[in-house]
């Protein structure tokens, strides 16, 4: 079975992040890079499937990036992944949803697969669109905020979380999922990963090979971003003094009630 999982590269959530007033774009230089962290728990939900299914699985990584950010790709590699696949030129810069979406599909076809995992959201733009937009240009069905990916006598299933439980959900292969962090904490490379990866492939691939040959990026993206506002400053909290409990009680709720939360 061949499992790909799409892996994106986003500044380190824990650092400041800048837009640039010109571009409105999230500025990438310089920053400290990382694997978007719901990309990893899309590539444990791999690991613990291949797992379950052996040897014979393959995990692939695609990840649309620059060439500078091979050994942050590596890091999939040194977890677990067998072999990665980098997209990178300059053509696909500043790609919105339906573009990036549009690659990675190509990219993955041409690679061939049973099963696309990919995270539910990214760190730095959070639409959460790309696994629709994706599975839909691959012309294969979605099963989205999957806690659990099973795969049984060539039939995917799935725990799909809601807001009050989970729903059993499946569907014939190949497909596509997106992962909650309900399938399990990623799992950190070891010493021994870290080593082979140094020996795995990553295969890179250019706007030209991929066989795209109309327009990405800026200019042909469906959205435009026109303005950029940071959020307002927290005002301080209001301190109320109540006599008693029913007093206590009333002030809240005629709070809560200003607010239109009740």
């Amino acid at each position: 079975m061949k499992i790909v999982v799409t892996v994106k590269v986003v500044p380190d959530p824990n650092s400041t992040k800048r837009i640039d007033p010109n571009t409105k774009r999230l500025v990438r230089s310089g920053a400290d890079n990382v694997i978007n962290p719901y990309d990893e728990y899309a590539l444990e939900a791999a690991l613990q499937l291949k797992e379950k299914l052996g040897a014979d699985t393959t995990i692939s990584v695609v990840s649309m990036v620059p060439e500078s950010s091979k050994e942050v790709v590596r890091k999939a590699l040194a977890m677990g992944a067998d072999d990665a696949v980098m997209l990178s030129d300059s053509a696909f810069e500043a790609s919105d949803v339906w573009d990036t979406a549009r690659v990675l599909a190509e990219a993955i076809r041409k690679h061939g697969f049973d099963l696309v995992i990919c995270g539910g959201l990214s760190d730095d733009g959070s639409t959460g669109a790309v696994p629709g937009a994706l599975a839909e240009h691959l012309g294969v069905p979605g099963l989205t905020n999957a806690k659990r990916v099973d795969v049984t006598d060539g039939k995917l299933k799935i725990q799909r979380e809601t807001d009050s439980g989970y729903q059993v959900v499946s569907g014939p292969l190949p497909a596509m999922v997106s992962v909650t962090m309900g399938v399990g904490e990623p799992r950190y490379p070891s010493l021994k990963g870290i080593m082979g990866a140094k020996k795995k492939t990553i295969a890179m691939s250019s706007h030209a090979e991929l066989g795209v040959t109309d327009a990405l990026g800026a200019g042909s993206a469906k959205t435009e971003l026109l303005d950029v506002k940071p959020p307002p400053e927290r005002a301080k909290g209001q301190v109320v003094t109540a006599t008693d409990g029913a007093e206590g009680a009333k002030i809240i709720f005629d709070f809560l009630q200003q607010k239109k939360l009740v």
